[in-house]
């Protein structure tokens, strides 16, 4: 058994236990700030004076890709995967599309993946707890086979935002974290004080762990089956912030293994069902550290398939 099956059993013990909760007592739930029939939760920070703030950091004209090259070789959480096919239709034994007016030729891809693999962001229709995602949405009343009714990132407005980028690597004196190595808010707090980094109301925090650039290419099964990240007293910290989502250089954000005690993956249920706050995966952040880059424009326009529950992206810092 490989070492992301490992966490692919963890997750399904988690949820276990989640089924084992619901069944003992019913949840509540308050309904939203943004009312009972919000969808977009944390991208209501997003107006036009947030827009024309955040394009004031834009003052070297400089830009960079935040997600990175995906290929069928991408490791992804069990079982999630990716495998692409060029075609050309209608031109077997070199056949021309004479129809065109002329001799023409073309490719066509077809795809078929997932949609949660690589750089991606994780809708408020990802992950919940006891039955419940977001704005006390109940997954018998949205979740379909075909896509969800409620909460699918389609809905999401553009992200155009204040991005900042703390280094915790640097923070801890580190090339990179370790799987396992966690941050809490006290490390959040000294980290971003050290580093001159204020994190405003509906901001995009991003935090650079190092991982990924040290082991992506080098050791992918590695890199998949664990990751050092925020615990849920970080995500309680950041939700109590206001930020409008949370990314990180990792494929979870969260750290894996929790640390004893802890709960896997539950800082995303603090960030997306409590709080409507989204969460960004495998961010480069890596140019942006480099680059001395503390604080930038956000910007970020997802493809909008009707009733999913999370895209691949590539957001683009601008500074």
């Amino acid at each position: 058994m490989t070492c992301h099956y490992l966490v692919r059993a963890a997750f399904a013990a988690v949820l276990l236990g989640m089924t084992c909760a619901t069944l003992a007592e019913s949840p509540e739930c308050e309904p939203s700030r943004w009312g009972p029939d919000d969808e977009i939760g944390a991208a209501n920070h997003i107006t036009t004076e947030s827009v024309r703030l955040a394009a004031q950091l834009v003052r070297e004209g400089r830009t960079h890709p935040l997600g990175i090259v995906i290929d069928a070789s991408t490791p992804a959480f069990a079982p999630r995967g990716l495998s692409l096919q060029i075609v050309q239709p209608g031109q077997v034994g070199g056949t021309k599309l004479d129809a065109f007016g002329y001799p023409g030729v073309y490719n066509d891809d077809v795809a078929h993946l997932w949609f949660g693999i690589g750089s991606q962001i994780d809708g408020l229709s990802h992950l919940g707890s006891e039955g419940l995602y977001y704005n006390c949405n109940d997954e018998r009343d949205f979740v379909e086979l075909t896509g969800v009714t409620r909460l699918g990132v389609h809905n999401v407005p553009p992200m155009v935002a204040r991005g900042v980028v703390i280094d915790m690597a640097g923070h801890f004196g580190k090339p990179y974290l370790e799987a396992g190595e966690p941050f809490d808010a006290a490390d959040l707090r000294a980290a971003s004080e050290a580093q001159g980094v204020e994190i405003r109301t509906g901001d995009v925090v991003l935090f650079h762990t190092g991982w990924t650039d040290a082991k992506l290419a080098s050791e992918p099964e590695v890199w998949v089956a664990g990751e050092p990240g925020i615990t849920e007293d970080a995500a309680t910290y950041l939700a109590g912030l206001d930020v409008m989502a949370v990314g990180a250089d990792t494929w979870g954000l969260d750290v894996v293994p929790p640390p004893e005690g802890g709960r896997l993956f539950y800082g995303h249920v603090i960030l997306l069902r409590d709080h409507g706050i989204y969460i960004l995966e495998t961010m480069d952040t890596g140019p942006l550290v480099e680059a001395g880059v503390k604080e930038f424009m956000f910007v970020l326009g997802q493809a909008r398939i009707r009733g999913t529950v999370q895209m691949i992206i590539n957001p683009v810092a601008m500074w």
